[in-house]
């Protein structure tokens, strides 16, 4: 990302157009890294020019959420720490601009950061707000990866065409910072994205891709996708190639395949809810650890 002039004396912002705010937060709620990659597919494609960066003292424990050390020809080092920048894109052969949100979720004081978000977002006049999730799921890697789409209103699910979420229950900082966009009356919207449970590591470019294409529809405007249609083939043909070479993970898999195909067939494959896959997310961490 490059440097706004503009913000350089504190008070100055840009005037954008109709602004559309997305979020993604690595950590918890970013299965694969898929949700945040999505955001850095747009900033790097489109030119992000930084806004502004949250204090990462005020919100991070840094035994929690460690920084880290670059080393450059092994001598010189580089310290990163946990951070939440805030950026923008001015989009091109488009009406309307967008502005980026990207970090990990903060360990401190949610509410006050996700306040520190919102203000800036008026201060901007966005006009809408998405935060961007991931979550592992009973997803077979073979078949198209499932996106969901939830708002905290019934009024607001209608008009984008979303499902009114009625989850109870834990969740993550997108579920705080939507509502906190909500509380204002900026309408906020949460896409998530099913990575299969038994690819966990990242890049999860397929469930990127689907992201990008489900946002596209939600934002009206045409997202570039770049290289991800040929890394997410590639992911795919990867992935096979281990998960068929072992017998037990090939059953288990085909056993994912034939449940999709029956659901879609019999008409019962129905999106679902963000948050609840988050609370499943939640539920597979606690298993794992357990077995640890």
């Amino acid at each position: 990302m490059t440097p706004d002039p503009s913000a350089s004396g504190g008070d100055a912002l840009p005037q954008l157009r109709r602004p559309v705010l997305l979020a993604a937060f690595g950590g918890w709620t970013d299965a694969g890294d898929a949700a945040s990659a999505v955001v850095e597919h747009l900033s790097l494609t489109w030119t992000a020019v930084d806004l502004r960066e949250i204090d990462p003292d005020d919100y991070y424990d840094y035994q929690a959420t460690r920084p880290t050390i670059h080393l450059s020809d092994g001598v010189t080092r580089r310290l990163s720490w946990p951070s939440t920048s805030i950026s923008y894109c001015r989009v091109p052969t488009a009406d309307r601009d967008l502005v980026l949100v990207l970090g990990m979720e903060p360990n401190l004081r949610w509410r006050a950061f996700c306040q520190e978000i919102v203000d800036l977002a008026v201060d901007l006049d966005v006009e809408t707000a998405v935060v961007l999730g991931a979550a592992f799921a009973d997803s077979p890697h073979t078949r198209p990866i499932p996106v969901s789409g939830s708002a905290h209103t019934a009024e607001i699910a209608a008009r984008y065409g979303l499902a009114a979420s009625s989850y109870d229950g834990p969740t993550g900082i997108t579920g705080v910072l939507q509502d906190a966009f909500i509380q204002i009356g900026i309408p906020a919207m949460a896409l998530w994205a099913s990575v299969p449970h038994y690819v966990g590591n990242p890049p999860s470019p397929k469930a990127t891709l689907a992201l990008l294409h489900r946002l596209e529809l939600l934002v009206g405007l045409p997202l570039p996708v770049g290289m991800l249609p040929e890394q997410a083939r590639e992911w795919e043909e990867t992935v096979s190639e281990m998960v068929f070479a072992d017998d037990d993970m090939a059953a288990y898999v085909h056993e994912l395949e034939q449940r999709h195909d029956d659901d879609l067939a019999d008409g019962t494959l129905t999106e679902v809810d963000g948050d609840l896959l988050a609370a499943e997310f939640e539920r597979y961490l606690r298993q794992r650890g357990s077995n640890d």
